[in-house]
């Protein structure tokens, strides 16, 4: 294979491993600052129980976004040296933002976080908790800038071909860094919102009533239904800033391959590149061109409108439609889950069975929305200003392809043993709550003891 697709492949399995921590520890954090609020307020101990529960999640989540965050970027160096010899008067710093004012904050009070509750007082512990959740929201606006800069880029001049700052502000806040950093934010609540219904669904199934669980549960579910409604909203204007910034990637999004007047939203279709077409689509007339120009014989260019930037169709087809449709999956369920606790106070099996099967639909939906912002901005690896192609280093294909193998089954080991280690968490905290004085509220439906 190609040494610059192997290159991109790995960037990209390393990338997709570690991504999925940090969109659980950004909101996740948020969410223990809420426990330890609500307890502080009340004084009810379930609050308590669940920040302890969810802080060793936390905790483990975090560790492993660290290691896989550092191992991503010795690829700067390894496989793509030009992206810092063109861009690093950029990249450099925002990186360099991000370690200091963010991660260390993070690093430091996450030891207090874990080990002194008992050892400061519960104010100064409940400000540590608060610190580190603005800490990874922090880093999480300095990288994004840069990722967003490199979508969009503003703010510079290039001078004997080494892009310059002119301007920090409109390199920071350029033109999609609002939009991809809400979407990220609100990815991440679904997705720590989603995890810990799940678990909780789990819990619930295997017969614990206890008050924190019930807490728990309704947080995780009230999150998931407020945010989700916002975020389709938040990605609507999102996909109408990357239609005026980068409309090659929208082509590739809604498969148009020539510049087309009520264009068609397709629900499904075969994205064919060499025949400049699509097989068996099933499409919705002028629905594109409603969605993104507001107006049914709207406008919509094609793929064939820029022939030197052609990011390919078919893997941008499909993961936006993955990201999507998982919407409307986490949309009905988590509205659904809300109005049974609404309505009765408790969940049905089958409600339950869809929260346990949704534990990890947020993992799916980010990266799913990362390939489409990263393949649909191919072949740049900063937009209109440096292609992948000219950044690759020159490290043979065959040395490339074995730290490629031996990654993916590192990654995929720790993946397997991050899982079993959640649900095996999840066992421990409900033996822990069988020693309460909570008994159930209603016996348990036949058959939910398996």
């Amino acid at each position: 294979m190609d040494p610059i697709m192997l290159a991109r492949l790995q960037f990209a399995a390393n990338m997709s491993f570690h991504i999925l921590f940090p969109s659980i520890t950004l909101a996740l954090a948020w969410l223990l600052l809420f426990f330890k609020l609500r307890h502080r307020r009340t004084g009810d101990p379930a609050w308590a129980a669940a920040y302890h529960t969810w802080v060793k999640v936390f905790a483990l989540s975090f560790a492993l976004g660290v290691v896989s965050g550092i191992t991503m970027s010795f690829q700067f160096g390894t496989n793509w040296p030009g992206f810092m010899l063109t861009v690093g008067n950029i990249a450099g710093p925002l990186l360099g933002y991000e370690v200091l004012t963010a991660f260390f904050l993070e690093a430091s009070f996450l030891g207090i976080m874990l080990f002194g509750q008992q050892r400061v007082s519960p104010r100064i512990h409940t400000l540590a908790t608060a610190l580190v959740a603005i800490g990874t929201t922090v880093s999480a606006f300095w990288i994004l800038a840069l990722n967003s800069w490199m979508q969009t880029p503003q703010g510079f001049t290039l001078i004997d071909g080494v892009a310059h700052v002119q301007s920090w502000w409109a390199v920071i806040f350029n033109p999609s860094f609002p939009y991809r950093f809400t979407h990220m934010l609100l990815a991440s609540g679904l997705t720590a919102a989603f995890l810990v219904a799940g678990l909780s669904a789990y819990r619930w199934r295997r017969g614990e009533r206890s008050d924190e669980l019930r807490k728990t549960l309704r947080t995780a579910v009230t999150v998931a239904a407020l945010l989700i409604p916002i975020q389709i909203f938040v990605g609507d204007l999102h996909g109408l800033n990357t239609l005026q910034y980068q409309p090659a990637k929208i082509a590739a999004i809604e498969a148009v391959w020539q510049d087309e007047r009520s264009a068609p939203l397709l629900l499904f279709a075969l994205p064919d590149e060499s025949s400049r077409s699509n097989r068996a689509a099933v499409a919705i007339p002028g629905g594109a061109s409603l969605i993104l120009t507001h107006r049914l014989d709207g406008e919509v260019r094609g793929l064939d409108s820029f022939p030197n930037a052609q990011p390919p169709a078919a893997p941008v087809f499909f993961a936006f439609r993955t990201m999507l449709g998982i919407g409307v999956l986490m949309l009905t369920v988590a509205w659904w889950a809300r109005w049974q606790l609404w309505r009765r106070d408790t969940l049905s099996p089958m409600a339950l069975s869809a929260l346990l099967a949704m534990t990890f639909s947020g993992w799916l939906a980010v990266l799913a929305g990362w390939y489409v912002s990263e393949i649909g901005r191919q072949p740049w690896l900063v937009q209109g200003l440096l292609r992948s192609s000219d950044a690759a280093s020159a490290v043979p294909a065959p040395m490339i392809a074995i730290s490629l193998g031996l990654y993916l089954a590192l990654y995929a080991a720790l993946l397997l043993a991050y899982v079993w280690v959640l649900f095996h968490m999840a066992r421990k905290a409900q033996g822990a709550a069988r020693g309460d004085d909570h008994a159930p509220s209603q016996p348990i439906p036949h058959g939910w003891e398996a």
